[in-house]
């Protein structure tokens, strides 16, 4: 099986073209093909696939299929998606620009950015932030949105096997805001990102019962209402160094708590990543690199 590694600002996934060869339990093989000392490592595996009929009529002209590296299939990765279009241009699978990219939460519209005639940047239209509790889902029932929730001891963090000292040291402000740009996410606030002890907490916050999906966690430091950095528990996959659709959640939840404006920098472990909430047609627009590593032969 012929695969290509590819990432966008360090959020890395192992790509397949299967449009041309078939693959067989691709949740088996995402937890084989991604696993950093046995395999060819990385945050999952992404199939790059023929758009189904229904989204052809759409104008899809691909499909991206994103399984976790714990074998789970998500619906949407907005680091995923960019490598996807780079993809599908360079690999000679596409060729429109704007393109279409077939996803788990609908048909997706990316811009694309040359060098040299090769993709290099690309810019999402990540579609409209979705702010109902039970749609996201999280399990909180009488909330329009969850805003400003209460989040220390609603998910137990004041009991974790991290103490509390954390807490404070981090200026870990008590509330969370829950969005779901495609993925399940929840954003709380910091002082100190780096003092968020991110390999202990984040798997309670991920499969607490708040959160019948599971769930993508992000801290959040506000350096000003222009830039922020952020660190990400990914939903499946653990500490990453990105997480598109994480970044559009944040740039979402910095307007409603009005600590950012529409427009934002977001600093990720992994690089930048340009993000706009539109208020014209209240879509989420995310700018960042896509970048190919190598390519190589899985053994069958």
């Amino acid at each position: 099986m012929k695969f290509t590694k590819m990432h966008g600002i360090g959020n890395d996934y192992v790509y397949v073209d299967a449009t041309n060869q078939a693959i067989q339990e691709p949740e088996k093989l995402a937890v084989t093909i991604a696993d950093r000392h046995f395999g060819v490592g990385g945050d999952g595996l992404i199939l790059i696939c023929q758009p189904t009929a229904e989204a052809r009529q759409l104008g899809a002209h691909v499909r991206m299929r994103m399984f976790n590296a714990d074998g789970s299939e998500s619906e949407m990765c907005g680091n995923g998606v960019r490598c996807v279009a780079k993809y599908a241009w360079d690999h000679q699978l596409a060729k429109a620009n704007p393109m279409r990219v077939e996803t788990g939460c609908g048909v997706l519209t990316l811009d694309l950015w040359m060098q040299h005639g090769k993709v290099n940047q690309v810019t999402v239209n990540m579609g409209q932030p979705i702010l109902e509790p039970l749609r996201i889902p999280v399990m909180i029932t009488g909330q329009q949105r969850i805003v400003n929730f209460p989040a220390i001891s609603t998910l137990g963090l004041d009991k974790s096997t991290a103490g509390t000292d954390w807490i404070k040291t981090s200026g870990l402000e008590d509330h969370m805001t829950c969005v779901s740009t495609g993925n399940p996410h929840v954003v709380f606030y910091c002082r100190h990102v780096d003092k968020i002890p991110l390999e202990i907490i984040g798997p309670m916050i991920e499969r607490h019962t708040l959160f019948p999906r599971r769930v993508n966690a992000h801290f959040v430091q506000v350096h000003s209402p222009d830039e922020v950095t952020m660190r990400t528990w990914e939903r499946g996959s653990g500490i990453t160094l990105a997480c598109g659709t994480g970044a559009a959640a944040v740039a979402v939840a910095g307007v409603l708590t009005k600590k950012s404006h529409r427009i934002v920098l977001l600093n990720l472990p992994g690089g930048r990543l340009a993000m706009k909430w539109s208020e014209a047609d209240d879509c989420v627009y995310m700018t960042g690199p896509a970048m190919e590593v190598f390519s190589g032969e899985w053994p069958d």
